[in-house]
């Protein structure tokens, strides 16, 4: 399951292609308030250069963020000013040759509520940077550099407790 997880996850960040390319995020669709491992590929540098950060912005309701440390990269939690068990930003700080791809880990809590939810990613690569920042509105509905999104959706209700009809 994890390898078949991984190989979606590089075949979805290496068919974006280079000009169109961003940070991707999987799974695109989660059920609102559960625990869920979200994975943000990166699948190029910035115009040939090796990414040297990644920072994914937390967004408002998510109550937990866990990042997994990556061997060779270094790794920071910003948190609130005033509220340190609120995180609102993770950083990894390394190198990933802009012709690699790799995925960067955060177990989450979703919040409760269902819709669309994105997380900002700026990918620096030395002093360039690309800000992968930019949420879909009416206004901008084809974003050239589109934040990491997903859907929350409601949550399967648990079936009824009743009776029982094998005897």
């Amino acid at each position: 399951m994890v390898i078949l997880r991984t190989l979606l996850a590089a075949a979805a960040v290496l068919t974006a292609g280079g000009a169109s390319a961003h940070v991707s995020l999987l799974p695109t669709t989660a059920s609102s308030g559960s625990y869920q491992v979200l994975r943000f590929g990166v699948g190029h540098g910035c115009d040939g250069a090796t990414t040297t950060a990644l920072r994914i912005e937390i967004p408002a309701g998510v109550s937990i963020a866990n990042p997994q440390p990556k061997p060779g990269w270094d790794l920071s939690v910003e948190r609130a000013t005033g509220a340190p068990d609120t995180i609102t930003a993770i950083v990894w700080t390394g190198g990933l040759p802009a012709d690699r791809f790799d995925e960067f880990l955060i177990l989450t809590k979703l919040p409760s509520a269902a819709g669309p939810l994105a997380f900002p990613a700026i990918q620096s690569c030395g002093a360039k940077q690309n800000r992968w920042v930019e949420i879909p509105t009416p206004a901008l509905a084809r974003p050239s550099h589109p934040a990491p999104r997903m859907t929350l959706t409601s949550p399967t209700p648990a079936p009824e407790a009743g009776h029982d009809h094998h005897n």
